[in-house]
């Protein structure tokens, strides 16, 4: 099975930009979807942005589209999420997830593997 690291969390202002990594052991990510979700307290676990199995496929949430990008990194067995512009209602705790489904699931149930989650907190 893999284990998966969320790391790049912080705080932050309106506007500034942040990468998460989501490093991967155990296994590397292939034959995995990987997607990124956010949870705040008193809500459920939201759908941020997923990667396909062959990592050709992306899908992200409305309210992230034009400002973040999934991507990964096969020698460095890390996928990341880069957000830009990032608004107050970003605050969260961002956890990375693995699937073996092929293509990209928005389910948070879907998700087998889960990273114990980064914080960011972005400032007005």
């Amino acid at each position: 099975q893999v284990q998966l690291a969320e790391s790049g969390g912080g705080l932050v202002q309106a506007g500034d930009s942040l990468r998460l990594s989501c490093a991967a052991s155990g296994r590397t990510f292939n034959g995995y979807s990987v997607s990124w979700f956010r949870q705040v307290p008193g809500k459920e676990r939201e759908f941020v942005a997923g990667l396909s199995w062959s990592g050709r496929l992306t899908d992200y949430a409305d309210s992230v589209k034009g400002r973040g990008t999934i991507s990964r990194d096969n020698a460095k067995n890390t996928v990341y999420l880069q957000m830009n512009s990032l608004r107050p209602e970003d605050t969260a705790v961002y956890y990375c997830a693995a699937s073996t489904t092929v293509f990209v699931v928005k389910n948070s149930r879907s998700y087998t593997y889960w990273g114990q989650g980064t914080q960011v907190t972005v400032s007005s």
